[in-house]
């Protein structure tokens, strides 16, 4: 049994049949058009981001699995804001994000981050908002994070 993995970074719910991925798949023999329909089904929540995703074709029997990565916690966060790149400086800000869009990325990324919980994967959120220049709820992200690990912020 044969197995070819097919890697291409492609925009969340936008994989289509042309390059890269109809060039590599028309000679495996599995129907393309299948194989980027359930690809843009599983990526359509990172609409507007680039994630890894692989193709695993079985040579032999001309099935296929689909492994989707997740975006980086950077992408998301300038995705919820709507801004292209974080602050040049310490003191500039960014843009703000609230809790809520904190727990979204956090939920979205659970497969992929290393946090027990989701009070653990929002404090790792809240870092990466720091070193970005994002506010959280317009404070700084140490003082969020501080209130969630002494429970005075509930999540």
């Amino acid at each position: 049994m044969g197995e070819t993995v097919i890697e291409s970074l492609i925009e969340g719910g936008k994989a289509g049949g042309g390059p890269p991925l109809g060039p590599a798949l028309g000679p495996m023999g599995v129907n393309t058009n299948a194989v980027v329909a359930e690809i843009n089904e599983k990526t359509k929540e990172f609409s507007g981001i680039k994630v890894l995703v692989k193709v695993h074709i079985d040579t032999d029997t001309k099935k296929y699995t689909i492994e989707v990565g997740t975006p980086s916690t950077s992408a998301m966060i300038l995705k919820e804001l709507g801004i292209e790149k974080g602050s040049k400086t310490k003191e500039e800000v960014a843009g703000n994000i609230t809790l809520e869009q904190i727990k979204k990325i956090a939920n979205a990324k659970s497969n992929s981050m290393y946090g027990k919980g989701i009070a653990e994967r929002m404090t790792q959120i809240l870092g990466t908002c720091k070193s970005m220049g994002v506010t959280c709820e317009g404070a700084n992200p140490k003082e969020i994070i501080a209130k969630i690990k002494s429970g005075e912020i509930k999540v």
